[in-house]
């Protein structure tokens, strides 16, 4: 398993890079990516062309992956399938940096759910009746299945939910407690919330 930290966004309603935003002392890609070092699995960053391209200094290119141009896909089903390119046996643990306050419990809670489901193709919570796509865990057999639905021109839609729906998804209910680790900071106004 290796840990996938979604950075490549436009951030276009943010207005800057959400990857390089700050939440104290770290950036929130920063924040994931410690969050899987707790984890003790090896994880990597998902970046765009621009961000490889002007942010060295704080997305070094040594960890990141960068949105396979081939893919005529956007969105954060790009990065996971560009990270399943690079790593094709290996199951993905995809963590949205615009998550900063995931708690490392629910990240610890879902990757034990892969030795009590072995057999999934992708685990999600789900939240109130809705799949919570970018914390989530996707086995290489469900991603090859996506990818290869996609190369066959078989995959018209490219949101998470509409590849989600094509898997054999262990989806479990999002505990009240844990809502406010799902929240998605998208605003310059929800930077209040923190």
């Amino acid at each position: 398993m290796i840990g996938v930290v979604l950075c490549g966004g436009e951030s276009k309603r943010m207005g800057s890079d959400k990857a390089l935003l700050f939440l104290k002392e770290n950036t929130w890609s920063q924040l994931a990516y410690n969050k899987f070092l707790q984890l003790q699995i090896p994880v990597v960053l998902s970046v765009n062309k621009h961000q490889a391209e002007n942010n060295t200094d704080v997305l070094p290119t040594s960890m990141c992956i960068i949105d396979n141009q081939e893919l005529s896909i956007g969105g954060p089903l790009l990065g996971l399938l560009s990270a399943h390119k690079v790593y094709p046996t290996e199951a993905i643990f995809l963590l949205a940096c615009d998550m900063p306050t995931m708690a490392i419990e629910v990240l610890e809670y879902l990757q034990r759910q892969t030795v009590i489901h072995p057999l999934f193709e992708a685990i999600v919570f789900e939240n109130n009746g809705h799949p919570e796509p970018l914390c989530a865990i996707y086995s290489a057999k469900g991603l090859q299945k996506i990818l290869a639905l996609y190369l066959k021109n078989c995959l018209p839609k490219h949101s998470m939910k509409y590849a989600l729906e094509q898997l054999n998804v262990t989806t479990i209910p999002l505990p009240l407690q844990w809502l406010p680790h799902f929240y998605n900071y998208n605003f310059k106004a929800d930077l209040n919330r923190l």
